[in-house]
């Protein structure tokens, strides 16, 4: 992991690999012109104030991620200067030009991406109060990600091509004494460090993380961190009469479980509850994924390892909140014990469900977790899951759906999201879809309308939560593996998409400011 100091040197005489600095397309009388953005005013000195007009001629255009390189000029202790571009310069109020926190995340990220092997960096990007500070370091440390377990150079600690991710990133402009600026740096660490071991879980092939050695992850990292964990195996679960979660792990060799995470604080005036979608491997089940849909359906844990990320890091930044985090871990397998479709499973909830596609299985193990989680009566619960193939046909590979049984407690997740630069949509759950689950055989189908698919997922979730009780569904489908290129801060492969929402819901419900 990528080590983050502060320091108010001169850029200059910093020893360091390379000196970070943004650049922006100008706005007003510089419109259409590059313009070299603040924190870089000693390093475009030293190219006598023509440094923009160096980097036009180089090509560079000062869109959002681009990144330019050129010598550094003489008298530099640092060899060479990375040139990140920043989009649009922002436009000046009363309290000056500042730049978004996303967009300096996203610079910083794609920077560090580009400084594999190099030792230490300097990143002189615009900072104008602590949150710059913060969403800097969270960039550099998510955009230095490298998953290399399975690499002949694994061992080696070594990364793409053979040389190790930034080892160092000192971020000009953040005052070392500065108690706030300490305590951004202190968050965006332990943010970034679980939100990239998230990632770590949803990149590890599902030979090797089963529901099992998930559970032992998730205990291993509750001892470290004192929060409170049980894990219910496959006769726990059966005498509690979990359906769900033993349906669809009946037809793998490796049994299915349900982990609990309790971080308490003494001074806690609410609890939210966070329950996470653990299906380590997702074949469909009987009702088999075709080829072409299930290569990479090892991400489909990708929720509980939010969930578990997102606990660890609310126990690691001391927050005066109470959460329990519910894992809900099984493998969907086809085999002569599998669930069939037109089976019926009795939940833990009483409520009995007939199950028309087992690869429609996330919902029932969450039924039960969500089940579980309601009869502590939580002041607020929130599931995250990568659902239903649906969503991701309404809003893209970016952007993930909301949905709640409280419009206003929706639109506070939606604002928490987009606050931390996860792109998401406040999506309906319209009355009139439920009917289509209704069955003449059990209480409720697991599948209802094909046409907005994603809703009746939804509206299927709403049947198993308490009565009372706030209720959001975060479905992710969309953004928590990428398969295309890195961008950003964002890797190929797993994403670590919604750790920091619900980090930033655990934070709000802290301060009393949600609900």
């Amino acid at each position: 992991m990528t080590a983050l100091t502060l320091s108010t040197a001169a850029a200059p005489g910093l020893r360091a690999d390379a000196i970070v600095i943004g650049v922006a397309k100008g706005t007003g009388s510089t419109s259409g012109d590059l313009v070299v953005a603040p924190g870089a005013e000693a390093v475009d000195k030293a190219y006598d104030g023509k440094l923009a007009g160096v980097l036009e001629t180089l090509g560079a255009s000062g869109a959002e991620g681009e990144v330019t390189k050129l010598p550094a000029p003489s008298g530099f202790k640092a060899p060479v200067v990375v040139a990140v571009g920043l989009g649009s310069q922002p436009e000046k109020d009363a309290n000056g030009a500042a730049f978004d926190a996303e967009v300096l995340r996203k610079a910083a990220g794609a920077a560090a991406r580009t400084l594999v092997g190099a030792k230490k960096a300097a990143f002189a990007l615009p900072v104008q109060d602590a949150s710059a500070i913060g969403a800097i370091g969270e960039g550099v440390l998510l955009g230095a990600y490298s998953f290399d377990a399975y690499k002949d150079n694994g061992k080696n600690e070594k990364a793409k091509n053979g040389k190790a991710p930034l080892a160092e990133a000192t971020l000009l402009g953040g005052k070392p004494r500065d108690k706030e600026h300490k305590a951004a740096v202190e968050r965006a660490t332990a943010v970034a460090e679980e939100l990239n071991r998230a990632r770590d879980l949803i990149n590890t092939p599902p030979n090797d993380l089963d529901p099992e050695a998930f559970a032992a992850v998730a205990q291993a990292a509750a001892k470290e961190h004192g929060i409170k964990v049980q894990v219910l195996d496959e006769k726990a679960l059966e005498k509690g009469g979990y359906g769900g979660i033993l349906g669809v792990g009946a037809g793998s060799a490796a049994g299915p479980r349900l982990v609990k995470l309790s971080y308490t604080s003494s001074k806690a005036k609410k609890h939210l509850a966070l329950v996470g979608k653990g299906i380590t491997y997702d074949s469909g089940g009987i009702s088999l994924k075709p080829a072409g849909h299930n290569e990479t359906m090892k991400c489909d844990m990708s929720g509980a390892a939010a969930v578990f990320a997102a606990v660890v890091a609310a126990a690691r930044l001391g927050l005066e909140v109470n959460i329990t985090g519910w894992l809900a871990l099984a493998e969907n397998m086809p085999s002569g014990s599998a669930t069939r479709p037109g089976d019926v499973l009795r939940m833990y909830s009483g409520k009995t469900v007939e199950v028309l596609n087992t690869d429609a299985e996330g919902r029932l193990v969450l039924a039960d977790a969500l089940w579980a989680a309601s009869q502590e009566k939580p002041d607020a619960m929130v599931d995250v899951a990568t659902l239903t193939g649906a969503m991701m046909l309404a809003l893209g590979s970016r952007t993930f759906g909301i949905m709640a049984n409280d419009d206003a407690f929706r639109s506070a997740v939606h604002e928490a999201a987009e606050e931390v630069g996860e792109p998401a949509w406040p999506m309906p759950l319209p009355e009139h879809l439920r009917k289509g689950m209704d069955s003449p055989t059990a209480d409720i189908a697991n599948m209802g309308e094909r046409m907005g698919g994603g809703l009746v997922a939804g509206l299927f979730l709403r049947e198993f939560v308490g009565e009372g009780i706030t209720w959001a569904h975060l479905d992710i489908a969309g953004p928590a593996f990428n398969e295309g290129g890195p961008f950003g801060y964002t890797p190929k492969g797993g994403t670590g998409t919604a750790v920091r929402t619900l980090v930033r819901l655990a934070e709000l419900t802290a301060a009393g400011d949600l609900g």
